[in-house]
């Protein structure tokens, strides 16, 4: 299992730009999670997040709401996924995984029960979407300080919308990378980058030294070559995920989202 600092340190080292790929664990089933974090492994994907099915997930659009959906009602729960996870591990897979996932779940499982589970599983990194890095509430410190404990990384996120005096606060508690958020509002496919974008990307460069990840919206060619100089890497989600919705049947799925995952994964070289 690599970490995510070594990775993303090669990749750097190399010139290139790292290819994260979104998928929800469970959808359309677990056992079939497996087989796709195998795919994007093979595709080229360097970091993978499985996102946790919950409930009520303010941050995503509706393709990922409806998947969300799908892995619920088949019974996908934490427990499970971390098991998948410990099975891609046993097939030799060594991309870095990390878990995209509410506050909810996280706080359900148990802190100090997870961050052991996850470094037990082969699980780098948490990417909690609603947990700030200032928090104070003391359940959230106790999960900082858990994962910090089991080296699982917790990667907090960076939004248009954040306040410059928040940067170096975001990168010093962040392992791993920032995770910039291209656009306000929710994830989903856009068809254009969001006005403004580069220059913002540029400003935040000239703070953050650690690798900077931009996602949401992003799915085409054009996009990911724009963005390439001003970040380290990319995440894409809605677009592989919409891939399992439309798809007559799993095996087309995983053909047409290796296809899609190949060709973004060639415009960051």
């Amino acid at each position: 299992m690599e970490s995510i600092n070594d990775t993303l340190k090669k990749i750097r080292e190399n010139g290139k730009k790292a290819f994260v790929a979104y998928i929800t664990a469970g959808d359309p089933s677990l056992v079939k999670t497996i087989e796709l974090v195998e795919t994007l492994s093979e595709a080229g994907a360097d970091i993978i997040e499985l996102g946790v099915p919950f409930s009520d997930p303010l941050a995503d659009g509706p393709t990922n709401q409806k998947a969300s959906e799908r892995a619920l009602k088949l019974g996908c729960h934490l427990e499970e996924i971390l098991e998948s996870v410990s099975e891609i591990r046993k097939k030799g897979i060594k991309t870095p995984i990390v878990l995209f996932s509410y506050m909810n779940p996280l706080f359900k499982f148990g802190f100090e029960k997870l961050s052991r589970r996850c470094r037990e599983v082969g699980v780098n990194g948490i990417l909690p979407v609603d947990l700030t890095p200032e928090s104070f509430l003391e359940e959230e410190k106790i999960l900082k300080k858990a994962l910090e404990k089991d080296r699982v990384s917790p990667i907090f996120l960076m939004a248009p919308t954040t306040k410059r005096s928040r940067w170096k606060l975001i990168e010093n508690e962040t392992k791993g990378f920032v995770y910039y958020v291209s656009k306000t509002g929710t994830t989903g496919v856009s068809k254009t980058l969001s006005e403004g974008l580069l220059e913002k990307l540029k400003d935040i460069r000239e703070v953050v030294k650690k690798p900077l990840i931009v996602g949401f919206g992003l799915s085409k060619v054009d996009q990911l070559k724009t963005l390439a100089p001003y970040c380290d890497g990319v995440v894409v989600g809605s677009a592989i995920v919409r891939e399992i919705e439309v798809a007559n049947n799993f095996n087309e799925a995983r053909k047409n989202i290796y296809s899609l995952v190949h060709k973004l994964k060639k415009a960051l070289i």
